[in-house]
């Protein structure tokens, strides 16, 4: 099993890498209205793990290790 974390800024957290982005692109291209930018990890989950326990544990380590919880928040999806 596949768990697929993305990791972003919270919305009140400047995201002045994202603002650089932002602007690069609304000079080269139209209709960008904003960026923000994160991280991304993919995991690979042990087959043997049940899926509510395998939510559960990437929760744990996205909560844990992955993140800073004071600036950012993450979100995940799971793929057999």
């Amino acid at each position: 099993m596949k768990a697929y974390v993305y990791v972003t800024l919270k919305r009140t957290v400047l995201d002045a890498q994202g603002q650089t982005i932002a602007d690069a692109l609304r000079r080269m291209y139209q209709g960008v209205a904003d960026v923000r930018q994160g991280k991304y990890f993919v995991l690979t989950i042990d087959d043997g793990l049940e899926k509510t326990a395998a939510e559960a544990e990437v929760a744990r380590i996205a909560r844990e290790v992955l993140t800073n919880p004071v600036i950012e928040d993450f979100s995940f999806r799971l793929e057999d």
